[in-house]
């Protein structure tokens, strides 16, 4: 019988995962009940799983968060299948300092720039704000293998019609990500 895997090897092989991909999905709510996701790049990872993005204050989902703060962020590695799950709630900042030690020159491909000296994508544009995910729950299936291993044996299964065995599914409850913090 397998051994458990232990709260830190879980949050070793959570970390490996999302620092792995470079395009997540958030997950929101609209005012009309109906959820919509949209591509975001983490900006940071905090102790227990606690992730930051950038938004534009002017967007949809800035006033879905404020509407209804319960999110949901994923992660998906297509070369090996592997994937997360984040479900969490979404707290809105503005804090400055905060912003420019997260600053990324790039954010400026996200903000339509008008001919406007303080809405020019730079650090200091006041429409750059924060949101931070704090996670409730995470599920994630982290493959063990090798990614050639792992091809390998899809393509086997491709060829022999037999299906290939899934990497194993970890979940992280409440208490474990509260005792990261």
């Amino acid at each position: 019988m397998p051994s458990e895997v232990t709260l830190e090897k879980k949050l070793d092989d959570l970390y490996d995962l999302i620092d792995g991909v470079e395009t997540a999905m958030l997950t929101t709510r609209r005012a009309d009940g109906q959820l919509v996701s949209r591509p975001m790049q983490t900006q940071r990872r905090t102790g227990g799983t606690d992730l930051w993005f950038m938004t534009n204050i002017e967007s949809e989902k800035f006033e879905e968060l404020a509407l209804d703060p319960h999110v949901n962020v994923s992660y998906f590695r297509e070369r090996t299948g592997e994937w997360v799950s984040v479900s969490g709630r979404a707290i809105l900042s503005r804090d400055r300092d905060l912003i420019d030690a997260l600053y990324r020159p790039e954010w400026k491909t996200w903000l339509d720039t008008p001919a406007d000296e303080k809405r020019d994508g730079g650090p200091h544009d006041p429409r750059i704000a924060l949101i931070l995910v704090e996670a409730e729950g995470v599920t994630y299936s982290k493959n063990n293998r090798r990614t050639p291993l792992a091809l390998f044996r899809t393509v086997k299964g491709m060829i022999t019609s037999e299906t290939p065995k899934p990497a194993p599914v970890r979940e992280l409850e409440r208490k474990d990500l509260q005792q990261q913090r």
